[in-house]
């Protein structure tokens, strides 16, 4: 018996993924598919990037996705800076980003 009990506790997930079998939120910030690469460019203020601009519309019209809900907020990027530039090292920012709102999640 306590050996399926320890199979068990092995296959549970621990960590902030754990919250997210909680039921089905999402967050509040929509964006249309089709806006959606303005939108990311305006943000992250790469608009001059145009050629990785045109291939990320490619890709966003042929993906299916009607609606973005996402927590990438103005306000969240002007809090967080450094995830905002092309070719810098964002992981750990993001992480932190993530400890914060996924609980939020479930409520």
């Amino acid at each position: 018996m306590g050996a399926i009990e320890k199979i068990r506790e092995n296959q549970r997930a621990k960590g902030p993924a754990t919250i997210l079998a909680i039921g089905m939120a999402n967050p509040t910030n929509c964006v249309y598919q089709v806006k959606y690469p303005d939108y990311y460019f305006c943000m992250t203020k790469s608009e001059h990037m145009t050629a990785l601009k045109q291939k990320f519309i490619r890709i966003c019209d042929k993906s299916m996705i009607h609606k973005r809900y996402m927590h990438l907020t103005e306000e969240l990027m002007e809090k967080h800076p450094e995830i905002c530039p092309y070719d810098t090292p964002s992981l750990n920012p993001r992480q932190h980003i993530i400890v914060d709102t996924i609980p939020k999640l479930g409520e």
